[in-house]
């Protein structure tokens, strides 16, 4: 508010409303000021601390550096059946390990958009763990216990439950995790073409409670994405080339702090599977698929291939 505003509302001179700015401004809470090393060496604030969810794979951590980053909105992004949803599963599992496993021993809130949670993959992919990790630590776990499941076919419902359903799981420490599959579902099929100001409106605003509840808890943030065909031509004339880009544009794109991008492509590998003593039960064709990191603070453009079989998501060394 200016001066002649708090002059109007509150009647004090202007004296006094120079000494209560003051007053409330060294009484406000500052930002820490911390060096780039130290945030590298995580010498700074507790408040500013981050950490990295394992992926459930090696080679996959390895590609990004440590996993998932635990600041920020991560956006996957991606055409259909190139293994979104998989990956978010096999997140929601590996948040639940115990922190010398990459995961931060706490439960995942999943919000569907589109589908029905695939519950059947979800028991597969648990029974598989248990079966690969011989760690009573590991055994003991109720995975299915602690994945909060919600669907939301309106963006009311969603808006519902991020500003009031997750900050009280967070609250209790119960998640450590938010996947949203998807944000584009909502968004694309509720505003016209001519409402665009009003969406990224929308769209800030739900980034923003996001971020925040992020910052607060230091919880990963996974957002799904839809991508659009963008056909390109030369002169007014329609080429052959073909291409996808995420959906929600440039202004959703400014409110993301990684974004992965998901492909499917046309070559097949030979997928072994193994028995619990290393014995091959089975062989099975796999595509390949690739992830490229489109934008990171912390990663450079780089693409990573990667298969699905019955455990889950795997790169290819």
């Amino acid at each position: 508010m200016s001066l002649v505003e708090l002059l109007r509302v509150t009647g004090l001179s202007a004296n006094d409303i120079s000494t209560l700015k003051e007053t409330v401004a060294q009484a406000a809470i500052k930002c820490p000021v911390v060096t780039a090393l130290q945030l590298h060496q995580k010498e700074g604030p507790a408040e500013l601390s981050y950490g990295y969810l394992s992926t459930g794979c090696q080679q996959l951590d390895k590609f990004l550096r440590g996993g998932l980053l635990s600041r920020g909105i991560t956006e996957i992004a991606g055409e259909s059946a190139s293994g979104k949803t998989q990956l978010c599963i096999q997140m929601c599992l590996t948040v639940q390990l115990p922190h010398e496993l990459g995961g931060f021993s706490a439960g995942a809130v999943y919000i569907c958009t589109e589908d029905v949670f695939p519950n059947k993959r979800l028991v597969q992919m648990v029974d598989l763990l248990k079966k690969r990790c011989h760690i009573p630590s590991v055994s003991d776990i109720k995975f299915t216990d602690n994945i909060f499941i919600e669907h939301a076919a309106e963006l009311d419902d969603l808006s519902f439950c991020i500003n009031k359903k997750l900050p009280v799981l967070l609250a209790k420490g119960q998640v450590k995790l938010i996947v949203i599959d998807s944000i584009a579902a909502l968004f694309r099929c509720d505003f016209s073409v001519h409402e665009a100001a009003k969406r990224a409106k929308q769209l800030s605003a739900f980034a923003a409670q996001l971020t925040k509840l992020n910052c607060q808890y230091n919880a990963p943030v996974i957002c799904v994405n839809q991508v659009s065909d963008v056909i390109h031509s030369t002169n007014g004339a329609t080429q052959g080339s073909r291409k996808v880009m995420p959906s929600l544009g440039i202004c959703w794109a400014n409110l993301v702090t990684c974004r992965l991008m998901l492909s499917r492509t046309n070559e097949t590998v030979t997928v072994r599977q193994r028995d619990d003593a290393g014995n091959v039960v089975s062989c099975i064709e796999a595509n390949v698929r690739n992830m490229e990191v489109m934008f990171a603070p912390h990663l450079p453009n780089t693409l990573c291939r990667y298969i699905i079989d019955h455990d889950g998501v795997k790169a290819l060394s």
